[in-house]
């Protein structure tokens, strides 16, 4: 009697422990489930002015030092060219960064929004890092363009990073300003780097152009470890689409390397030029076939069904393109039509290139209204206002054309913070960085297209195309003797820039304007009650 006794009490003891231990498990998942979702959250308050302002101070040294590599190679490349005996090849040194910064850009947002800001900025940065040593370490023009490709593979991903990390720590309605301060780098790294380059190039050794990025580099990484520690993390489980990527950046290769060989180095109908866009055309289509097929696709369907996605991005891409574009064509414009030197045509090229004053009215503009795109409509307005100008009259005073051009390049200005800030408000936090990185990637693609047509028109104005024999270095020498007649010919020029610039105005106006959030992340929706409650 006693044992039965006894072993009933062990049953219900047993029977207590096990509904003890259901009704505290039902207690922790809740809590768990909370604490994985918090890790989307990020901190429960803020971060202060003068952290982000830490932060940001890390990130801008990140962001010169990728913008400078862009410009500060330009003037030098004779000098490269007289060193290696190479002349032939020159060319790759700017087209193997190219290829490479714009293919690996989406990679870099993908794989931040998995591992984490901070980890990927430090592997760009010992990347190009890496990089730029083997390139200043080169004993012959091979090992200085494949050092220029894995500088490529580094700085393609420094500014996508920083415009993500800026996305986690600054509320969208004040986000424009320190987007507009990343501006400021750029333009800065744009005028000073051609001046830099030549100056060393000139006076020292080539080779400093990129032993100097070393501790540039070493600096920007220091502060980038020490600062971004604190950044809230937003992490979420992903998979990596392998195949996506390939296809992505597979298909962005053989177009750029056409735009750039394309009526320069190979006439536009050649043979390797058309095999080179069917190929992008195939892997394109195989991409677009990935996306419907993949569990998580490289670029979600999410972000590219976004429609301020869409227009936001072909909006900045093309008025982007065009500022880059120009920049590329209009210094010629003032040598061959105003007879400037080279010097002359650099100090004449400034206002274009300074987009700076849009970028700050554009970020004050979302700070304080509430339909901010109305600013860079209104530029973008004016702007198409100073090419007709330009087009009617493109023998005007030297004077007018510069003044005309500033127009340009403030108005250029006015879109890229608003675009860039519309779309970080649109698309869920966690794929913030894919967005970004499509974004740089979709622009490159089309800063190159803008620039190939209007390096066509240009060349086919003044007489020079590969299939007769003549190459772009000779342009300038064979029509300096022409006049002022010769300057009808960039009126072609800016009626092509008109076109793009309108049509990025048409897609400004069609993406939706929706109210900036006033905190860095959207409100989480509620928890639903576990089962059965």
């Amino acid at each position: 009697m006693n044992f039965s006794r006894a072993a009933a009490r062990a049953r219900a003891r047993v029977r207590l422990s096990v509904r003890g231990r259901r009704g505290l498990g039902a207690r922790i998942a809740p809590a768990k489930a909370a604490v994985v979702e918090s890790s989307t959250r990020g901190p429960a308050t803020p971060m202060s002015h003068a952290e982000v302002r830490k932060i940001f101070f890390g990130l801008m040294l990140a962001a010169f030092l990728a913008a400078l590599n862009q410009t500060i190679i330009a003037t030098a490349l004779p000098t490269i060219g007289r060193y290696f005996g190479d002349f032939e090849n020159l060319s790759w040194i700017v087209t193997a960064y190219l290829l490479t910064s714009t293919a690996v850009a989406p990679l870099y947002g993908k794989l931040s929004d998995i591992w984490g800001r901070r980890a990927m900025i430090l592997a760009a940065i010992g990347l190009f890092v890496a990089g730029s040593a083997m390139a200043a370490a080169a004993p012959d023009m091979t090992w200085l363009i494949l050092g220029r490709g894995l500088q490529g593979i580094g700085g393609g991903g420094i500014l996508p990073l920083c415009q993500s990390v800026i996305a986690d720590v600054v509320a969208p309605r004040e986000r424009g300003r320190y987007q507009a301060y990343m501006g400021v780098v750029w333009v800065t790294s744009g005028v000073a780097g051609p001046v830099f380059g030549g100056m060393l190039a000139e006076h020292f050794h080539w080779s400093l152009i990129f032993w100097v990025n070393v501790p540039l580099g070493l600096g920007a990484a220091v502060l980038t470890n020490i600062y971004l520690k604190n950044i809230p993390r937003h992490d979420r489980r992903h998979k990596l689409d392998v195949l996506g990527a390939a296809l992505m950046m597979g298909s962005a290769i053989p177009l750029l390397l056409a735009l750039t060989w394309g009526g320069t180095r190979l006439p536009w109908l050649s043979p390797p030029i058309l095999l080179l866009i069917a190929a992008s055309f195939v892997l394109s289509l195989l991409f677009g076939w990935r996306l419907n097929r993949a569990a998580e696709p490289f670029l979600p369907l999410t972000v590219l069904n976004n429609p301020v996605m869409r227009m936001g991005t072909a909006s900045a891409s093309l008025s982007m393109g065009v500022q880059i574009g120009l920049t590329i064509v209009v210094p010629m414009y003032f040598e061959v039509a105003f007879h400037l030197s080279a010097t002359e045509s650099g100090i004449a090229l400034i206002p274009i290139a300074l987009t700076t004053p849009g970028s700050l009215l554009s970020g004050q503009a979302m700070m304080y209204w509430k339909h901010y795109k109305r600013a860079p409509m209104f530029g973008l307005a004016c702007a198409l206002v100073a090419l007709v100008c330009l087009i009617w009259r493109p023998d005007m005073r030297l004077a007018y054309v510069i003044v005309l051009l500033s127009v340009v390049g403030t108005a250029v200005g006015l879109v890229y913070p608003v675009t860039t800030v519309s779309i970080q408000n649109a698309v869920p936090h966690h794929q913030v960085g894919i967005a970004m990185g499509a974004l740089n990637f979709f622009r490159s693609l089309a800063a190159a297209f803008i620039v190939a047509v209007l390096g066509a028109i240009l060349l086919a104005g003044l007489g020079v195309a590969p299939e007769r024999g003549g190459h772009a270095i000779s342009v300038i020498s064979s029509v300096s003797a022409a006049g002022s007649g010769v300057a009808l010919v960039f009126r072609w020029v800016f009626l092509a820039a008109f076109a793009f610039l309108a049509v990025s105005l048409l897609c400004l106006v069609l993406m939706e304007e929706r109210p900036l959030r006033s905190g860095v992340v959207p409100a989480d929706p509620p928890v639903a009650p576990p089962p059965g409650r």
